[in-house]
C-alpha cells in the first residue's frame, strides 16, 4: 500500500510546540476530521471533537506508542468512508506512555471505517513496519518542511 492513499500533504503537521499527548491527539483529530470531511464528498462536516474522543477512547485501552519515539493512534468509526491518516512531527518529544519510556516525536494517526476490520490491521502492520525502520524515522526527524516530510512518507510506502 502506498501511503499517498491514506494521507494528503495537508494532513502533515511539523515542528509544533506541543507539550502533552492530549493536545497532540486534539491537533491530529482536527486534521483527521478535515480530511475525512473532504474524502466523504459530503456537505456534512465531521466533528473534530468526536474524532478526538475516538482517539482518546482507544488510548484508554492501552497506549498506541510503539516506542523509539513513535506512536500510531488509531480508531475505527462510521464517520469516514475511507481510511484517513494525519502525521505530526514534534520539535520535542512528549510523554505518550511509551513502553520504553522514551519521549514520542513522530505520530501517525489513523481513522478507518468500522467495516475495515482486516484492512485496519493490515494498514497498522504496514505503518508499524515502516516506523520500525530507524533510517526512515531519522529521515523524518531530519526533515523540517511539510512537503519534504510528506514526500518521505509517501516514497517510503512505495518500497513496500
Amino acid at each position: 500500500m502506498n501511503l499517498d492513499t491514506l494521507i494528503s500533504s495537508n494532513a502533515v503537521i511539523s515542528n509544533f510546540e506541543i507539550k502533552s499527548k492530549k493536545r497532540a491527539l486534539e491537533l491530529l483529530a482536527e486534521h483527521l476530521a478535515t480530511e475525512a470531511t473532504q474524502a466523504n464528498h459530503s456537505t456534512e462536516t465531521i466533528d473534530a471533537l468526536k474524532v478526538f474522543q475516538l482517539l482518546l477512547d482507544r488510548e484508554k485501552l492501552g497506549s498506541t506508542s510503539m516506542g523509539h519515539g513513535v506512536a500510531l493512534p488509531h480508531a475505527r468509526t462510521e464517520l469516514t468512508e475511507k481510511a484517513i491518516g494525519a502525521f505530526l512531527k514534534l520539535d520535542r518529544g512528549i510523554d505518550f506512555d511509551s513502553p520504553d519510556d522514551q519521549k514520542t516525536d513522530l505520530i501517525f494517526a489513523l481513522l478507518v471505517p468500522r467495516h475495515y476490520t482486516d484492512e485496519h490491521l493490515k494498514i497498522l502492520a504496514q505503518l508499524a513496519s515502516q516506523f520500525s525502520d530507524e533510517k526512515f524515522c531519522k529521515t523524518l526527524r531530519d526533515t523540517n518542511d511539510k512537503e519534504g516530510i510528506y514526500n518521505n512518507l509517501i516514497n517510503q510506502g512505495t518500497s513496500e
